[in-house]
């Protein structure tokens, strides 16, 4: 198999970690479009937020390109 179960578990947590930042985005509009709502730059939404998102990414990359030592088949040398 190409994914081991460590491969999804990774795959899973990273996909998790983008639905939390996006989640931490969420919020600081306003009702009234004639006020303004300074909210919407909070550090939550302006750092927090992208980088978790990017540790999603990673893990995600990671998850595709991990592959488990013990699934390496060893040539014999000639």
């Amino acid at each position: 198999a190409t994914f081991t179960k460590k491969n999804y578990m990774i795959l899973i947590s990273g996909v998790i970690l983008i639905g939390l930042g996006y989640f931490l985005m969420i919020g600081g509009g306003s009702d009234d479009p004639n006020v303004f709502n300074p909210a919407i730059f909070d550090t939550q939404r302006i750092t927090v937020a992208p980088i978790v998102c990017l540790l999603g990414f990673a893990a995600v990359v990671v998850a595709i390109m991990w592959k488990d030592k013990s699934a390496v088949t060893k040539e014999p040398k000639k």
